[in-house]
């Protein structure tokens, strides 16, 4: 049987259908990039001319001040933090509670080694969160390694006794800084639990900075329930090369060192949460972060005060955006990221016994430096719909997209949430002040800090518009 062809006037008609579609859509997406263009715009309007930042950030640093897990300091952050949030008047703003460690650092920590001529050269350190104390003066000869294989080839009778040095630098070739900081900051970790396996009485750490300078720099270290607790400090990367010099040509040199810190009985302290419900998918969360809890040696400006602003920040511009979000927006500052992200267990473990639905989860613990772009783990789908929106975030400078989360306070949520994402800042500043006395509100760029936040106002509208 022969076909029939079509008549001519019948293609022409099928054409100018598909055209009329293709038009059609190509017109219903040049709207919707132009509306979301629009809405881009408002929030970075709003966030930059607002002035909000700035004054919440230096309540925060001088009126409050350090803000350790489990110290009057915190608490009065978690007060001050669920005031803030009621001002902005989402539908609800609420405690979650967590029991969190309370770490106490004592009196200044004194150190000093003494060479063979007896001539004393004075250290600057600093106890690494969580250590033991010294229980007065500890004195001993000292070991220096730079690996974890070069611990491993000593005889115990080389370590046995001594305080174990531990001297990996982080690496300068390293473009991005947080590399080279994870590239060193197991030294720090588990450096008293490897040492004490051999028999070490101390170990002291190379502070995990670039500069060569005075200013020790602390965080968080762990113990084995199996090995015997034995004190850990920080040195300044002065007094690191200072010490690792003298050993080469006096290795008897005696250290000596007095730290008074000790932990004390668990508190209760909280998460503050504020949530606005979603117009379309109640159901459906998306979240920001930052956390409360601070090392004690400074204000916790860069870290992480900024992240806690940029949360607040966000929640208001969401707020104020003149159009409830599709979806739930929930912000949340988190208690004890430091030493042990218990506030972010305590979140994860209610999300998952109340069966919730979470899109992302995002956080700004990166310093409150200029953005860059985001951090995200999720499915290759996710990646390709985040993607998607580059050309929306490529005039703010925000269109860098990367693999991988930087979050602390996000790993709790992996399996629950489709995506944890970071935002991702210029690190080269991060580490000069990270963790140590430096890290003060001078040394933050307020106007970083607010187009951080409005970064991840945007991100969040996105996901809340579009789903993921």
């Amino acid at each position: 049987m022969k076909a029939r062809s079509i008549p001519d006037t019948a293609r022409q008609g099928w054409a100018c259908l598909m055209l009329l579609l293709g038009l059609t859509t190509t017109n219903c997406l040049a709207q919707q990039h132009a509306e979301d263009s629009l809405m881009i715009r408002k929030l970075f309007d709003n966030a930059l001319t607002a002035g909000r930042i700035g004054p919440d950030l230096r309540y925060l640093t001088s009126r409050i001040g350090p803000r350790m897990s489990g110290s009057d300091n915190a608490q009065k952050a978690v007060e001050w933090g669920r005031l803030k949030m009621q001002e902005i008047n989402p539908d609800s703003v609420y405690l979650q509670e967590v029991m969190v460690p309370h770490w106490v650092r004592g009196n200044k920590e004194k150190s000093f080694f003494t060479r063979s001529n007896r001539k004393r050269e004075v250290m600057q350190v600093c106890a690494l969160g969580g250590s033991v104390g010294t229980n007065g003066r500890l004195t001993a000869r000292v070991v220096e390694v730079r690996s974890w294989a070069e611990l491993a080839a000593l005889k115990d009778e080389q370590v046995r006794g001594k305080f174990v040095f531990f001297n990996r630098a982080m690496d300068p070739r390293e473009i991005e800084t947080f590399n080279a900081y994870l590239g060193a900051v197991d030294q720090r970790s588990k450096g008293a639990i490897e040492a004490s396996k051999r028999g070490a009485v101390g170990a002291l750490v190379r502070s995990l900075t670039l500069p060569i300078d005075t200013v020790p720099h602390t965080g968080a270290m762990g113990y084995d329930p199996k090995v015997v607790k034995i004190p850990a400090a920080a040195l300044s990367t002065k007094s690191a090369n200072l010490l690792s010099e003298s050993l080469r040509y006096d290795p008897d040199l005696l250290y000596s060192l007095t730290m008074d810190c000790r932990q004390l009985p668990d508190v209760k302290s909280y998460n503050v949460i504020g949530e606005i419900k979603g117009a379309v998918y109640p159901g459906e969360f998306i979240t920001v972060g930052g956390h409360i809890d601070t090392w004690d040696l400074s204000e916790g400006a860069s870290d992480d005060g900024t992240g806690f602003v940029q949360t607040l920040e966000v929640l208001r511009l969401i707020k104020t955006s003149g159009k409830r979000p599709e979806r739930s927006i929930r912000a949340i500052l988190y208690m004890n990221e430091e030493a042990g992200a218990d506030g972010a267990i305590a979140y994860a473990r209610q999300a998952r016994l109340s069966a919730e639905t979470h899109l992302a989860v995002l956080e700004s613990d990166a310093g409150g430096f200029t953005p860059r772009g985001f951090r995200i783990e999720g499915s290759p789908d996710i990646h390709a719909i985040i993607s998607g929106w580059k050309p929306l975030l490529a005039p703010y400078k925000i269109d860098d997209i990367h693999s991988g989360h930087r979050g602390v306070d996000l790993a709790p949520m992996k399996g629950l949430a489709k995506a944890l994402i970071s935002l991702d800042c210029d690190d080269q500043r991060l580490f000069d002040i990270h963790h140590s006395a430096l890290d003060t509100y001078d040394r933050v760029n307020i106007r970083e800090v607010e187009l951080g936040a409005a970064s991840m106002a945007v991100l969040i509208s996105l996901i809340s518009k579009y789903g993921l």
